[in-house]
């Protein structure tokens, strides 16, 4: 089985090393670093850079496709090379993913109309226009499609993931041994929790609206 983790210039780290923490301890799995071009892909802050082991054209037919949300995806939304690509490797893949603002990607791609779907809660307005069914659940499962809300929820989608490919066993195995048991010190971790005044602050410095 071959998991390939879409990154671009200016994506989210979290949204791309939560879920390769958890899918990469997949017995007999090979998870790969994907890319339109080999190299350093740099992270939205410019501070980080992960390594692409591989450009797009290298993985064809990954099993599993995972693609990466952040400020860069933008940029990609007409992007035909990834566009194309993600079509491609959608035909024949196994379960075709996202975190964060990735399931605009895949929106854009044509691949989750007439779907239910998920993305950061700043973006879920911008599925809609794709013939997407936006909803504010943090995991989402429709036939082979998964995508998870913001960031951190992609290790909640990679856990979901296991679980279906590997069993349960496995998948509880894996949490056990990350130790992801969160107990955030605060309670305002979507919308419907958070002061209202931190919501409104985050909509006005979102990188999701456009202006």
């Amino acid at each position: 089985m071959q998991i390939a983790l879409v990154v671009y210039d200016r994506f989210t780290a979290l949204d791309a090393v939560g879920p390769y923490e958890i899918l990469s301890r997949m017995p007999d799995a090979e998870t790969v670093f994907v890319a339109r071009e080999r190299g350093p892909v740099r992270t939205e802050t410019g501070a980080l850079a992960l390594t692409a082991d591989k450009a797009l054209a290298e993985v064809p037919r990954p099993d599993v496709v995972v693609v990466s949300g952040g400020p860069g995806q933008h940029a990609l939304m007409e992007d035909e090379v990834l566009l194309d690509w993600l079509r491609a490797a959608d035909a024949t893949s196994t379960w075709t993913t996202s975190v964060c603002s990735g399931s605009l990607l895949l929106a854009a791609a044509g691949l989750l109309e007439g779907r239910r779907a998920t993305s950061h809660w700043l973006a879920l307005d911008q599925l809609r226009p794709f013939g997407v069914e936006p909803t504010g659940e943090r995991v989402v499962v429709d036939g082979k499609y998964v995508t998870a809300a913001g960031v951190s929820s992609g290790i909640d989608m990679a856990l979901t993931l296991l679980g279906r490919i590997a069993g349960d066993d496995l998948a509880q195995a894996v949490q056990l041994g990350t130790e992801y048991d969160p107990q955030p010190p605060y309670d305002a971790g979507s919308p419907q929790k958070a002061p209202g005044h931190l919501v409104d602050m985050l909509r006005e410095r979102s990188r999701f609206i456009l202006t």
